[in-house]
């Protein structure tokens, strides 16, 4: 901590004589850099700034206006603090116009009842002044070592947030150039606050170039109507890119100015974070590795629904009091181009969510501000021409259900022409194929049902499946099925009969058709899952640390 003014009159040679603090009592955290005795009518034009000026008063006038302009002079010259020994000397009482002045301009004003040996005061300044550098260089050496140990392990924005939050103790938040949270450290209920509501944050509290900004009693209330019952300050720093802003540290504090150590920790994480980031392509990387990491430890049971909200938040993916929706990309396009529609969805929505690439599939839990947004989510995937299932909204404790209602909802997609987007609530009866698709039980059904037509598909050059198919999903219509397949009816009677001589039933009964419209659909939903086992990848993405 810098010494300040407040913290010099503390010291023990203060404590001699009675101390008076006559104006500026509201400045007393000035930072104090030096001390001076003085006794020179223009010390004003030998000032750098940060002094404490130590007099008995010989080298101030005894007129108003000249006190008043001594005042002026040595407040504008930035001295910290004016302290008078009111000993006998040249003065035995302040001045009035020396208060009114220091009081009009908020500059600190001392009086000391009585004499003080200037040389201790002197003395013990400076020695508080050593011992605060020598712990500030200490603490710049240590930041620096951190901080290139970060930049040598190819860390992410959130390690640095990390870092820094520890470094002085206060929350940190990382926010883009299109103002979005993408690290947030060291949470408290103030920072919390922020973070829920923080476009107005961002872009209205800190409008302009506004470096620092009072976060007022009025917004500090939780999502759940508790009152913080403080105010607190906002000091943000640009991480500047080859001369433009990529985004802004924003760090919340008490104190109304951060100590010297605290600044610079902030000025050095920003330069590192811009170190950090100049290829967005690595950063983008980490982001999904992280995000990857997460959904594949809730994939494989290792945190519950509530631990994921808590650790996407340290992702800047705020999902705390929203209803929860799980969409699962099933194998339709590369996983990477999936993600993308995906998260263009979600951008689009302005919907937050955590999405990850799983084996083949991606999987992505969204937050909904409320359970009556999940068409607006299922219409915007349509849009991005997104192949997946989509789960019940549901409350973080039951994302596991969701997982596996999303799940077999991509299944059914998977297994459509085109690319659909399918509601677990949308799937009826086929929700039953699903379960049966992760044992034997669904391949035997389809082996014993087709298996006839399939083994004779497999050694003809003529298969006959497209025109089972086409016959059931037309409902038995032969007019239809053949206008579909472009052939002529005495041509599908000839297949119909083929057909029924191989299955040893007629497909016009109405019951065959069923079983077998139910074979056809079990067969597609097994060509499209192909063995595939969701916990498995989860298992073998993270032992291979993707």
């Amino acid at each position: 901590m810098s010494l300040t003014v407040e913290g010099a009159l503390s010291l023990e040679v203060f404590s001699r004589v009675p101390v008076t603090v006559y104006a500026g009592e509201a400045q007393l955290h000035r930072g104090v850099r030096w001390v001076h005795p003085v006794e020179i009518p223009d010390i004003a034009r030998f000032l750098t700034g940060g002094e404490l000026l130590l007099t008995a008063g010989l080298g101030i006038a005894h007129t108003a206006d000249a006190q008043r302009a001594y005042v002026r002079d040595i407040a504008a010259a930035g001295a910290a603090v004016l302290i008078l020994e009111l000993s006998g000397r040249a003065y035995t009482t302040m001045p009035r116009p020396l208060v009114e002045e220091a009081a009009r301009l908020g500059f600190p004003l001392v009086g000391l009842d009585g004499e003080l040996p200037f040389v201790e005061v002197s003395a013990q300044v400076h020695e508080r002044l050593v011992d605060q550098r020598i712990v500030e260089l200490t603490a710049y050496e240590r930041l620096n070592e951190t901080v290139m140990r970060l930049l040598l392990a190819g860390r992410d924005n959130v390690a640095f947030a990390q870092a820094l939050a520890e470094e002085i103790a206060w929350p940190v938040i990382l926010e883009d150039s299109s103002r979005r949270v993408v690290a947030y450290a060291a949470g408290t209920d103030v920072s919390d606050i922020a973070v829920s509501a923080w476009d107005t944050h961002s872009r209205v509290l800190h409008s302009g170039d506004a470096a620092a900004v009072t976060l007022t009693s009025a917004a500090l209330v939780t999502p759940d109507g508790r009152a913080v019952g403080h105010t607190a300050q906002c000091t943000r720093r640009a991480v500047v890119i080859r001369g433009e802003p990529w985004g802004w540290l924003h760090v919340v504090h008490d104190t109304d100015v951060l100590h010297n150590v605290d600044r610079h920790a902030i000025d050095r994480t920003a330069e590192a974070i811009a170190v950090s980031v100049l290829s967005a392509r690595e950063v983008k990387a980490q982001a999904a590795h992280r995000e990857n990491a997460l959904v594949n430890r809730l994939l494989l049971g290792d945190l519950s629904g509530d631990s994921f909200i808590t650790r996407a938040l340290r992702l800047g993916k705020d999902l705390r009091g929203r209803s929860l929706v799980v969409a699962y990309g099933a194998k339709s396009a590369p996983a990477g181009e999936q993600r993308e529609r995906i998260a263009a969805a979600c951008d689009a929505l302005t919907v937050p969510a955590v999405i990850a690439e799983v084996g083949e599939d991606v999987v992505a839990v969204a937050g909904l501000a409320r359970p009556q947004d999940e068409p607006a989510v299922h219409g915007r995937l349509t849009r991005e021409a997104v192949c997946a299932g989509l789960s019940r909204p549901c409350p973080p404790r039951d994302l596991p259900t969701a997982l596996r209602q999303a799940r077999s909802a991509a299944s059914v997609a998977a297994s459509r022409t085109g690319r659909q987007v399918v509601r677990f609530d949308d799937l009826g009866v086929l929700r039953l194929l699903v379960s049966l698709a992760q044992g034997p039980e669904l391949a035997n059904y389809v082996e014993d049902e087709l298996g006839p037509v399939l083994r004779h598909d497999a050694g003809s050059a003529h298969p006959l499946l497209p025109t089972l198919r086409a016959f059931l999903e037309n409902d038995g219509n032969k007019s239809q099925t053949a206008e579909q397949l472009f052939i002529q009816r005495r041509t599908l009677y000839y297949r119909l009969d083929r057909i029924d001589t191989l299955l040893g039933r007629t497909v016009e009964d109405n019951s065959v058709r069923q079983d077998l419209l139910f074979a056809l659909r079990g067969k597609d939903l097994l060509d499209q899952t192909d063995g595939r086992d969701p916990a498995r990848d989860a298992a073998r993405a993270a032992q291979n640390g993707k």
